[in-house]
């Protein structure tokens, strides 16, 4: 299926007007004609308190990209570097001081155990969880945040990620006939959400989330969404 590139930069517009909106800075990165994959920039880094890590993608064609963004991200973060092995950004989903991580088909389990040798010295937990038919972790699973009755949880599709990793944990499956609905952002108080799920974001409104619909069919052909255009610290 074709992208429509401008179609794609009217509803990468629309994206970075509702982060503005919700109370963020947006810096964007120097274009890469070179590199196709380049606007999912989440794939590229971790920001954890303060720190940069940058990833080792899974794909080699796009370290380009990587050097691109340790270069802005050095202008505000100390920058970190893993020693081997291969991780995507879109494989990593932070709560609080523990970080889940994908074993997907572009992390692989050296990037998990480089990603560990890293972040635990800043005090995180690094918890790998299997997954199933999906390419990244994200694409299957996303922090909620609290809902109106201040309760936390994870949107998930059940189908695709081993949920044993996550415990307790409170958490929302997406609609049966919307499989790709988990990849939600979370801004402050908002929540971006895509607007090809209806149902999925019926259910996040019943439960009180603030949600900022968006239109993001074009990246969505591309197994991307919500969390992979961006870096948010």
């Amino acid at each position: 299926m074709s992208i429509d590139v401008a179609r794609a930069e009217t509803q990468h517009a629309g994206y970075e007007a509702a982060l503005r909106d919700a109370g963020w800075d947006v810096r964007r990165l120097p274009a890469l004609p070179d590199a196709p994959d380049g606007v999912f920039v989440e794939d590229t880094a971790l920001l954890l308190d303060g720190q940069a890590i940058m990833t080792r993608p899974g794909i080699a064609s796009r370290a380009l990209e990587v050097e691109s963004t340790a270069v802005a991200l050095a202008a505000f973060f100390p920058v970190h570097r893993l020693a081997r092995g291969r991780l995507d950004g879109g494989d990593v989903m932070r709560i609080g001081r523990t970080v889940y991580v994908g074993q997907s088909a572009r992390t692989d389990e050296d990037g998990v155990a480089a990603l560990r040798d890293v972040a635990g010295g800043f005090g995180f937990s690094v918890v790998p969880v299997a997954m199933g038919p999906c390419l990244h972790l994200k694409s299957a699973v996303t922090w909620l945040g609290t809902d109106a009755a201040g309760r936390a949880s994870l949107l998930v599709n059940p189908v695709w990620i081993d949920l044993k990793p996550f415990g307790q944990l409170d958490r929302m499956e997406v609609d049966v006939g919307e499989p790709w609905g988990a990849n939600t952002l979370r801004l402050g108080e908002h929540l971006l959400v895509s607007a090809a799920y209806p149902r999925t974001n019926a259910m996040l409104a019943a439960r009180g989330y603030e949600l900022r619909v968006l239109d993001v069919s074009e990246p969505q052909k591309a197994e991307a969404a919500l969390t992979c255009m961006s870096l948010v610290a």
